[in-house]
């Protein structure tokens, strides 16, 4: 199993960008895909997660300002993140969920299965 982000960076207060995490290696229809962080000296952090049937959640931090979606072949998860903030800058990772397509809600790090490497997100003017 293989879950590969891309698209972190560094951007000014007020930026967006899109990260992407692209998974292999497993029956893609039996898991959901969610997002967590981990800041310089914090706890990891569930940002958001989305259902097999599409609904999304997200952590209360970023709710109207970052949105999750897969793709269609569901091997692949964006989070679009607007509005970034400086609070915002940490390693985000996706990671993979089978309790979660059943349960719902973005969850704690215990209920993911499979874990990407990260890629560096930096909100800094």
């Amino acid at each position: 199993v293989q879950l590969v982000e891309s698209g972190g960076g560094s951007v000014q207060p007020g930026g967006s960008l899109v990260l992407s995490c692209e998974g292999s290696g497993y029956n893609y229809s039996d898991y959901c895909m969610g997002w967590f962080r981990r800041g310089q000296g914090k706890e990891r952090e569930g940002v958001a997660q989305i259902d097999s049937d599409g609904t999304a959640h997200y952590a209360d931090s970023v709710k109207g300002r970052f949105a999750i979606s897969q793709g269609n072949a569901k091997d692949t998860v964006y989070l679009q993140m607007n509005n970034l903030k400086p609070e915002d800058t940490a390693m985000y990772y996706c990671a993979a969920t089978r309790l979660l397509c059943l349960r719902g809600g973005v969850g704690a790090s215990t209920d993911y299965d499979y874990w990407g490497q990260g890629t560096q997100v930096t909100v800094s003017s």
